[in-house]
């Protein structure tokens, strides 16, 4: 009888208890192991980026002020750059790319979501759209309200009535997490608030985002560069949102090195998570490219590192 065994993918870092991932080992997901004989496998990785170690230029990127930070081409799955990419970390609002992508593969864009108590957030600082338990609203506002403005309590809201809980949409985030390969990642909640038992990585944030990506809908929200909606209250009475959108290349704050065009991403900002940036680009010739840059120092350090970083798409 032939056993196959399948490793998952993993990283290592400050708070990783994984290997280093490397294609050469026996048991891993690019191998198949048998009594009788070992062979290749179709590679679980076949089409995405690998990095077990730092691919870094210190002459050319400056990322000191970051913590981690990647950059990947798409078309051909390089790495261009990648530091401390397996380090696990706090995401902040990151997080909400996974809630997005959960939403998308089980939700319906026009169903109605109810609020209750679950969106009450009393956290200082927190991003709040303002919900209280009664109020209504699409999923495709929801989406866009959590992508564009960064919303917590939205992330409740479509936690709650996707899954029926906020528990049941985390455990479908984990699930989904290793499904994807990203097995230095663990959820507690669906909108990145501080919790020492929520982290990921800048790898693992790629693998999500490199999925969510797959969804035009994903596509068209994070490139708006603000969002104005009605919604209603219990009593039917309407209530207006108007927000730009939290990311600072589509408000024009900041431009991206010559011949860079920022598709749109998700920023997130926590205390522990310091400033955090997840981008998809494309060059002039429209070759997409995943970057993340976690734990910067402040947010103009975040998005000079971020421009750097872009740079390297043409060296």
């Amino acid at each position: 009888m032939i056993v196959f065994i399948i490793c998952c993918l993993a990283g290592c870092g400050n708070l990783s208890y994984g290997m280093s991932y490397d294609v050469n080992y026996d048991v891993s997901s690019f191998n198949v192991v048998s009594r009788q004989e070992t062979r290749t496998a179709a590679p679980f990785a076949s089409n995405l980026c690998v990095v077990a170690d730092n691919v870094t230029d210190d002459e050319r990127v400056d990322m000191s002020r970051a913590e981690a930070a990647a950059l990947f081409g798409l078309k051909d799955n390089q790495v261009l750059y990648a530091k401390n990419v397996h380090e696990r970390l706090h995401p902040a609002s990151l997080t909400k790319v996974m809630t997005a992508l959960i939403a998308l593969e089980n939700g319906q864009m026009n169903q109605t979501l109810t609020a209750t108590s679950a969106v009450n957030i009393t956290e200082s600082g927190a991003v709040l759209c303002g919900l209280v338990s009664g109020d209504t609203m699409t999923l495709d506002q929801a989406l866009r309200i959590l992508l564009v403005y960064s919303a917590n309590d939205v992330a409740l809201l479509i936690a709650e009535n996707i899954a029926g809980s906020v528990e049941g949409f985390v455990d479908m985030m984990n699930e989904k997490a290793r499904e994807l390969g990203a097995t230095d990642t663990h959820f507690m909640n669906p909108h990145g608030l501080t919790d020492s038992e929520h982290y990921t990585t800048a790898y693992d944030l790629y693998l999500i985002f490199n999925e969510a990506i797959k969804y035009d809908t994903f596509n068209e929200i994070i490139h708006m560069a603000s969002y104005q909606t009605i919604f209603y209250s219990s009593d039917g009475s309407e209530k207006t949102f108007n927000k730009q959108t939290t990311n600072l290349f589509l408000r024009g704050n900041f431009q991206p090195p010559a011949n860079v065009t920022v598709i749109g991403g998700k920023t997130g900002s926590t205390n522990e998570a310091g400033q955090c940036l997840m981008l998809f680009t494309r060059d002039e010739n429209g070759s997409p490219y995943i970057s993340v840059i976690l734990r910067a120092e402040n947010r103009d350090y975040l998005y000079s590192e971020m421009i750097d970083l872009l740079d390297e798409i043409h060296k």
